[in-house]
């Protein structure tokens, strides 16, 4: 019962009618008035941000906030792979032989996340690394390890939350959620960079032009609730022990495997 009724409570606010009525609600200057309550009830850290409070026109804008330089280093090292986001760090360290995967008690496989089962067949025994946000978090996204955009585009319509209630009691929001599926070429070898949207405002915004992408560079940025997934081939990545935790936006989170 509980299940059923959660469900249906973020069926209905997931809609994309909900969610862009939020979103142009959030972008607005009528907005303005929460961005200090937001502030403090997140513990949002302002002082490393690119621009004061006061400058902020809405809340949206506060949410998406660049840090000054040198708040996040890039690790330096050549074979670092770093995290490409501020968020609480999840491994899945073996997908099945057909790409799926367990997440709170759902399963889920690789076709379904990124809409291609030929393409799916390349993580056979891979690696799933999932990034969980929150609202206290950096919001911008980038890229852990250097590489060759080969094709990116979106799927999905839905905004469930992607926290542990809705992970556990909404149907695979994983898969269903809006989300942009980035395919990277690194040396002979190929991840997938998935950002997947959240509860009420499904915006991902790409901020990156051209198809080099240089570790550590911004790629683009979520309007409000966000996970990222990066799915990678079996061999291709060496974690750091213990690195399950919550991590820092290009901190070294393992080693790339030539």
């Amino acid at each position: 019962m509980k299940k059923a009724i959660f469900d249906t409570i973020v069926h209905l606010n997931a809609r994309p009618v909900v969610a862009n009525t939020l979103k142009r609600f959030a972008m607005s200057r009528f907005s303005k008035p929460l961005i200090r309550p937001f502030i403090r009830t997140y513990h949002i850290q302002t002082d490393q941000a690119l621009k004061s409070v006061d400058s902020f026109t809405s809340l949206h804008d506060c949410f998406v906030r660049e840090l000054r330089p040198g708040m996040r280093p890039i690790a330096t090292a050549p074979d670092a792979f770093v995290s490409p986001s501020d968020a609480v760090l999840s491994i899945v360290p073996a997908l099945t032989q057909d790409s799926r995967f367990t997440i709170k008690g759902q399963d889920y496989t690789v076709t379904e996340l990124i809409g291609s089962s030929e393409r799916a067949q390349d993580y056979a025994n891979g690696v799933a690394l999932i990034f969980y946000l929150s609202p206290t978090d950096y919001h911008r996204v980038h890229s852990p390890v250097t590489g060759e955009i080969t094709t990116s585009y979106t799927l999905g319509r839905e905004s469930a939350p992607v926290n542990d209630m809705g992970l556990r009691f909404s149907k695979r929001p994983l898969t269903r959620n809006y989300r942009r599926i980035t395919r990277l070429q690194v040396d002979h070898r190929t991840i997938e960079h998935v950002m997947v949207d959240a509860l009420n405002v499904n915006t991902i915004v790409q901020t990156h032009q051209g198809r080099l992408l240089e570790r550590g560079a911004e790629f683009g940025y979520f309007s409000f609730g966000s996970t990222v997934i990066l799915v990678l081939p079996p061999d291709t990545v060496e974690l750091a022990p213990g690195i399950e935790r919550r991590v820092k936006m290009g901190e070294q989170i393992g080693r790339w495997i030539p």
